[in-house]
């Protein structure tokens, strides 16, 4: 299907970008921007951000919608935490969003690795804010109580899609477990906002989306992202619709209603999408 003008992304190279890519590369540093080829990375390069994405670049999931690397996974990269650190204060940033692949093959599933980037971002920033979108880390209590006990302002776990789409965009992953995930983490840690987001466009039906909302509102979720799937590549599952703005301002009206704090819902919305923007009304 030919995209339609609204997902037209202006094309961006400016200072602020090479900035940006010389200090990543600097520092050995990967970002979801890149490796996701996120069509919003020259925005938000320009703007002088960058969503970190740690524990190497290879994931042992096999989403099909996913652009990131599905190879062996990397050795943990001990420098890791203090180079996110030194990369947060050279860019400046006042609220900085960390993710990383998912690391089914380590037995804490990253999530010291997480706790580590966020104490060595304090240390060196004190007054940044903490965004963290994590895997699913399996489900698993301890590993999830590690993340949580690093005290982020923002706890990210994306539910993706609808659970009807699950087993087809999603094999290797579980609805109810990343509910499960969203729910113990607001309640063993009240004061962390929690998030999440889906894509659409991947055949999801409107009724199944609002049910969608229903159950992360169950959980108390705080935040919501709404953005549009496009295919990364011939490989990966095809678009089945392109959903239109008109749509995403109505999701976003009933995820008001639903009692959601703060909403993005629109075709080029990402999960840390304008991140800082999404807390500031709190």
């Amino acid at each position: 299907m030919k995209k339609p003008d609204w997902l037209k992304v202006k094309l961006q190279n400016g200072a602020k970008t090479q900035n940006v890519n010389n200090i990543l590369v600097s520092l050995s540093l990967n970002t979801v921007c890149s490796e996701a080829n996120c069509p919003n990375k020259m925005e938000c390069f320009e703007r002088g951000t960058a969503t970190f994405m740690i524990l190497g670049k290879n994931c042992t999931r096999n989403c099909r919608f996913c652009n990131v690397t599905q190879e062996s996974p990397e050795e943990v990269n001990l420098d890791e935490a203090k180079n996110v650190a030194m990369a947060v204060k050279k860019l400046k940033l006042r609220h900085a969003v960390i993710t990383s692949v998912t690391r089914d093959d380590l037995a804490d599933q990253g999530a010291n690795q997480f706790a580590k980037v966020v104490n060595a971002v304090r240390l060196e920033n004190p007054n940044v804010t903490i965004e963290l979108l994590i895997p699913d880390m399996q489900g698993k209590k301890d590993c999830l109580d590690i993340v949580l006990n690093s005290n982020p302002e923002v706890l990210n776990h994306n539910i993706e899609t609808v659970k009807e789409l699950y087993l087809d965009v999603r094999p290797m992953a579980d609805f109810k477990r990343s509910l499960e995930v969203l729910e113990y983490s607001k309640k063993t840690k009240p004061k962390i906002y929690t998030k999440s987001g889906l894509m659409l466009g991947l055949g999801e039906k409107s009724d199944q989306v609002v049910e969608t909302l229903k159950c992360l509102r169950s959980v108390d979720c705080d935040i919501l992202t709404l953005g549009q799937y496009l295919q990364p590549s011939s490989k990966h599952i095809k678009v089945k619709e392109y959903v239109s703005p008109a749509q995403f301002d109505e999701y976003k009206a009933i995820a008001s209603d639903l009692g959601f704090k703060s909403i993005a819902s629109a075709p080029l919305v990402r999960s840390s999408y304008f991140a800082e923007d999404l807390i500031d009304s709190f």
